[in-house]
């Protein structure tokens, strides 16, 4: 399987507070193979959907996130790790500009496990605040779940950092 993607992203939002903790900038990466029954996104399953990234686009997310009253990146999608011609960039980017002084939370379908065992995804992680894990499954959702759409998902704080809720 092949993680690249066709490095699009279908879009970015500004000032975001249901994407992890705080005010945040949210970038939505197009193109997604699990095709969840009832997916909140499924617009954006297309690889081809949005824009395709290059360093202006990535310049112009990081302008959104360098005000004082932003906490930090949220990925999402589609799928992020199905283009890592995308978050492979942004994240390098985000982390030479802001260091830890921000987060990065990043939600996936794959289940952490399966992410730490494949060698092409497991170099993220290092990379990343906060991973929400795990497929949406529709028999499972509920509303009043934090950062969450369905139970099976998981929160996973993975920097030794202060990240508050």
């Amino acid at each position: 399987m092949t993680y690249d993607g066709n490095g699009y992203i279908a879009k970015v939002m500004n000032c975001v507070v249901t994407d992890g903790s705080g005010m945040r900038v949210s970038v939505y990466v197009s193109g997604c193979h699990f095709h969840c029954p009832e997916c909140f996104n499924a617009s954006i399953w297309d690889f081809h959907h949005g824009r395709q990234v290059n360093e202006s686009l990535i310049e112009e997310i990081m302008t959104l996130i360098d005000k004082d009253y932003i906490s930090g990146l949220s990925i999402l999608g589609g799928e992020p790790l199905d283009n890592l011609a995308v978050i492979t960039p942004l994240i390098h980017v985000f982390r030479s500009r802001f260091k830890n002084s921000k987060d990065i939370w990043m939600w996936s379908g794959y289940m952490l496990e399966y992410i730490e065992r494949t060698p092409e995804l497991a170099s993220i992680i290092s990379k990343i605040d906060v991973l929400v894990d795990g497929p949406f499954v529709h028999h499972l959702y509920r509303p009043q779940l934090k950062f969450r759409g369905s139970l099976n998902q998981r929160i996973h704080y993975l920097s030794k950092g202060n990240i508050s809720l």
